[in-house]
């Protein structure tokens, strides 16, 4: 009879939609950014995953776990040491000293028998988080390729923000020459004036906020790259890209098992089945083998002459430890439970994420469209106000009333753009799937200065 548990495939614990509300017909390549033909962000990208540090962080980690593993393939294997010893001893006897001397030279083996498969468990567990951790790697490659993209895509819109607003600023100071002219004429009140003023100052003050927001952005893109923080991109033109055509989502369970977080966890609810077949094989009885072969001799020329050897074989049963290994089926049992119930609820969150990410797409497409028609009757309202104000038809207030609402809808469209980009980005994140990534380069850890980039090299590079 054997306790030892073949590595289990378990079920999706939950169910799983026959499709989703929404789907294209693109085919999506493993790597998504690909689709917006930016050859920019392209190089970003590509730069990020071999200098970042929290992915780098990831395959550390990836490194620490593969070293457990193969610890515990050592396990299987009997183990042997090698002793060897040096005595010398003084004798005083009826006015002589005598000298002795002892070389000794002993190997002692030892090795369990695997039984009930324990010893196979615990290793099968481990090269299981092995592949846990592997994608996680590749969760932290997703995350980063996600933040840089939609880092990129803010950058271009702030940049965008500053051109309009500078645009905007010579507007309404021309509109304030105007004004002026009319107050002059008697043809409009010092109110007027100083309304225009504000609103030139307001647009000043957008302008600044939005150069804040560039100078940030650049900081932020900066430290995923893996560089010190530095405006490398002030020169750079962004532009905001149309959307992609929608990818073709599929099957959803083929779509799911594509995440890396949802592999992951299907890892390790595996490596703890296995801990729990260890910690019942672990009930049973234990039989070990030792060896030992010794010899010891005056003279070292003498010492392989006469070897002493032993074999001696051990049977351990469990008789009473306190109910010890009892709780610890019961404990690995729980969880089991806890890493099969955690899968089930990262399942949920993504079909969420997905369906969330379809949904603020659709509607923020309709927005958008509602803004640029919006818009363009604005400009209309606003270029026929500012007529009729001249010819003195109509007031200053009317003018004004449609040139801030034209200026305020010529920014709503770039952000409502830049967000529409950003939920395609969301819809990738939820779908993506793993991609070939470069592996990083050991490090001595004695010299980890040589570790962090110079980040002339990023600027070298544009």
């Amino acid at each position: 009879m054997s306790c030892s548990r073949q590595v289990k495939q378990p079920p999706m614990p939950t169910e799983i939609p026959s499709s989703f509300t929404t789907t294209g017909i693109e085919p999506l390549p493993d790597s998504w950014w690909l689709s917006f033909k930016d050859d920019e962000l392209n190089v970003l990208i590509e730069k990020a995953l071999k200098d970042n540090f929290d992915l780098a962080v990831a395959w550390d980690r990836l490194a620490q776990v593969q070293a457990v593993a193969k610890k515990s393939d050592a396990n299987l294997l009997p183990r042997a040491d090698l002793g060897a010893g040096f005595g010398r001893s003084r004798v005083e006897t009826q006015g002589s000293t005598v000298y002795g001397t002892l070389y000794s030279l002993g190997i002692a083996a030892g090795y369990e028998v695997d039984l009930w498969s324990q010893i196979r468990s615990l290793q099968q567990a481990s090269w299981l988080d092995v592949q846990a951790q592997h994608e996680a790697v590749n969760t932290a490659a997703i995350t980063l390729t996600a933040s840089i993209a939609s880092t990129w895509y803010q950058l271009a819109e702030a940049k965008t923000l500053i051109r309009i607003a500078t645009e905007q600023i010579e507007t309404n100071r021309q509109v304030l020459n105007i004004v002026n002219v009319q107050f002059r004429n008697g043809a409009a009140s010092a109110a007027d004036v100083l309304r225009q003023r504000q609103l030139v100052a307001s647009t000043e003050a957008l302008l600044i906020l939005a150069e804040e927001k560039v100078e940030l952005l650049q900081y932020q893109l900066s430290v995923l790259m893996g560089y010190q923080p530095e405006l490398v991109w002030q020169q750079t033109t962004i532009d905001l890209p149309d959307l992609p055509p929608m990818p073709k989502l599929g099957v959803p369970a083929e779509v799911l098992w594509r995440r890396p977080d949802i592999r992951q966890d299907y890892r390790k609810v595996q490596a703890a089945d296995q801990r729990l077949a260890a910690a019942i094989a672990d009930q049973y009885p234990s039989i070990s083998l030792a060896a030992n072969v010794e010899t010891s001799s005056v003279s070292v020329r003498d010492l392989f002459d006469g070897w002493l050897a032993n074999l001696v074989a051990n049977a351990i049963q469990p008789v009473f430890d306190g109910n010890l290994r009892k709780v610890e089926v019961e404990r690995q049992n729980a969880i089991v439970l806890e890493r099969i119930h955690t899968w089930g609820q990262t399942i949920l969150g993504a079909i969420q994420e997905i369906e969330t990410a379809l949904t603020h797409e659709k509607k923020q497409t309709q927005y958008l469209e509602s803004l640029r028609l919006q818009l363009g009757l604005a400009r209309e309202t606003n270029n026929r106000n500012r007529e009729r104000y001249i010819k003195g038809q109509t007031d200053y207030i009317r003018v004004l009333e449609s040139l801030t609402s034209l200026q305020t809808l010529e920014r709503s469209v770039i952000t409502a753009q830049r967000a529409l980009i950003g939920y395609r980005i969301d819809l990738y994140r939820s779908i993506a799937g793993s991609f070939d990534l470069p592996k990083p380069t050991p490090t001595d850890v004695n010299d980890l200065t040589g570790a962090v980039k110079n980040s002339g090299n990023i600027i070298q590079s544009k």
